[in-house]
């Protein structure tokens, strides 16, 4: 799967599924502070990522995930 079929996957369940206003998801957004993701988001996220690209989040690999891109990066490389 390519780079920007990853990012616009990710931009439309942010939009669709957690209601993330389009015009503050950037690459550079930091997930907590710009998208407001809280940790009832990343349940969800956890859900809809298994379900669009076939892989499982482990926690552990999230831990120095902070920004949009910092995220489209840890999916390109579990893809």
């Amino acid at each position: 799967m390519k780079r920007e079929e990853i990012e616009e996957k990710v931009k439309a369940f942010l939009i669709d599924d957690l209601e993330v206003d389009e015009a503050v998801i950037k690459p550079d957004a930091k997930l907590k502070d710009d998208l407001g993701i809280d940790s009832l988001d990343f349940v969800d996220i956890v859900v809809i990522v298994e379900r669009n690209f076939g892989f499982k989040i482990k926690p552990e690999e999230m831990a120095g995930v902070e920004t949009l891109s910092d995220f489209c990066d840890y999916i390109e490389r579990n893809v």
